[in-house]
């Protein structure tokens, strides 16, 4: 293994290093997570830790492919509205008490309870009665979740849902530990406290620094995870994780600087690991705020975008544009295609129609503190000036960034999602009806009726013509301005195996081992 130190800029000075010689595998995360409750939880950088702490009923393999997880199989009545889930036999925690379906029964409860406040609860609103349970509307025993007995679990549903094996992937979806919480409360989380299901359980939690996981000897296949340890670092800078790599600090990075790629391609190509990530990057208007209530500032603000720049000439590393919130590379589906040429012609035009002279708009553009992706948002207000916009920058940390775009403190901000391979998962982001993540509280009665319209039927044609027909109905408004798919920058370690390239760019730690 080589071990190289960046000297100045990004030249290396490389030596020679041995292999690591234990059993512990060092992994940057984007950040420090806000919470390691899998209810609670709201961006990928948890997500990260949490999969290799929980099992669902569903998993991954180690190409990001749908599994059974602690149910080894499921099946659908007739009418696509109940799911009946076998749980595998002598599933137990962490702490060796015997896991049941009820514990699944009393997660989805408390992911659904409005006392929660889970924000991402709405992932389960196909479930019957899921979203008047939420608003605390109904009881909690309307739910339309149940246990049979110790090892069956049923989901009944509101209306049929094809893509539920892939939603129960994430870890809204988890079995959480009743009797832990109900014995620590909040911090059941802490790791004196901590209980889960999966390859491993928390052993350390040291913020700003990592978070220690260590192998789980009660998880039901135990005897095929060959890691003792893995710890999650957060590293927020790319080049801050790139010189930790080269040093030999951390064994995976998750993203390294554009500036190091073709140093890297000559001399460690076998450690890149770049592919299309299932996401869409954006911009989101807050619709509630003036002018941005206005279609045709929106729209203004969309044709002076010039995404090609953007993938090219900053970014450079292979991102895809994209002009629609669903992903180009999701499967089976034809993205809808719209009037997205750059126009600074109508731009300009439309600014005078509602009312502003060149010059008179201002606004402010919040983005995520981080240096490169930074230029893409300096850029974007580069091509406002051209139309007379002015555009003040703001950046904050991830999870602050976060917070602000939940409280609708913001004009314009850069959002982003990830995760499944269906486009559904996409569009139902501007549903006024159901989405915490609706940020700007877009709302639009016939967008949300075409979507209302394609979750009730399990045809999965059907479904996908009306959420073609509902994004064609919501990007005509501008309620968002795609940007591009993002195209994941990892290098890992050569002697580290295990990790494979896929879509969801998650690699569950339980696949790792060194040669």
């Amino acid at each position: 293994m080589a071990k190289c130190i960046v000297i100045s800029a990004f030249v290396l000075l490389c030596t020679t290093v041995l292999a690591r010689p234990d059993d512990i595998v060092d992994i940057a995360n984007s950040g420090e997570p806000g919470t390691l409750d899998p209810h609670l939880y709201f961006t990928n950088l948890e997500e990260h830790i949490l999969k290799d702490l929980f099992v669902g009923l569903t998993t991954m393999n180690a190409h990001g492919e749908i599994i059974p997880g602690c149910a080894t199989s499921w099946s659908v009545s007739e009418d696509k509205l109940a799911w009946t889930f076998k749980l595998r036999e002598g599933l137990v925690w962490s702490d060796g008490k015997r896991l049941v379906a009820n514990d699944f029964v009393f997660g989805i409860h408390r992911l659904l309870s409005p006392d929660t406040g889970a924000a991402l609860a709405f992932f389960l609103y196909s479930i019957k009665h899921a979203k008047a349970v939420n608003a605390g509307e109904l009881p909690m025993s309307k739910l339309g979740v149940s246990a049979p007995d110790h090892d069956t679990l049923v989901i009944e549903l509101e209306e049929p849902n094809p893509f539920l094996a892939e939603r129960l992937l994430y870890p809204i979806a988890y079995p959480v530990p009743r009797h832990a919480i109900e014995q620590h409360g909040d911090t059941w989380i802490k790791p004196g406290n901590w209980v889960s299901n999966g390859p491993f359980k928390l052993n350390t939690w040291r913020p700003q620094e990592y978070v220690e996981l260590v192998k789980n000897p009660s998880f039901y296949a135990a005897e095929d995870v060959r890691v003792s340890t893995i710890r999650y670092y957060p590293v927020v800078e790319s080049v801050t994780g790139y010189n930790r790599y080269l040093a030999n600090e951390l064994d995976v990075i998750n993203n390294y600087p554009k500036g190091v790629h073709e140093e890297l391609v000559q001399n460690r190509n076998a450690e890149i690991r770049n592919a299309p990530l299932q996401s869409i990057m954006y911009l989101v208007f807050n619709t509630e705020v003036e002018p941005f209530n206005d279609v045709r500032i929106r729209q203004a603000l969309a044709l002076a975008i010039d995404r090609q720049i953007i993938i090219e000439r900053i970014l450079g590393m292979g991102e895809l544009p994209s002009t629609t919130l669903s992903p180009p590379i999701v499967a089976n589906y034809q993205a809808v295609t719209y009037p997205t040429d750059r126009d600074l012609v109508l731009a300009r035009k439309l600014l005078q129609e509602a009312g502003y002279a060149e010059g008179e708009l201002s606004l402010e553009l919040r983005h995520i503190a981080d240096n490169e992706t930074k230029n893409v948002y300096v850029a974007i207000a580069s091509m406002w000036r051209e139309i007379g916009v002015e555009t003040t920058l703001h950046h904050a940390p991830l999870n602050d960034h976060f917070s602000n775009l939940n409280q609708g403190n913001f004009e314009v901000a850069q959002a982003g999602w990830f995760g499944e391979n269906n486009p559904e998962h996409y569009i139902e982001l501007l549903s006024s009806k159901i989405s915490a993540a609706n940020y700007g509280k877009y709302h639009s009665e016939t967008f949300d009726k075409l979507l209302a319209s394609a979750k009730r039927t399990g045809d999965i044609p059907t479904r996908i013509a009306l959420l073609n027909e509902a994004e064609t109905v919501a990007l005509r408004d501008y309620p968002v301005i795609p940007l591009y798919v993002v195209n994941t920058r990892n290098l890992v370690t050569p002697s580290l195996k295990g990790w494979f390239l896929n879509g969801r760019n998650l690699h569950p730690a339980r696949y790792f081992y060194w040669e």
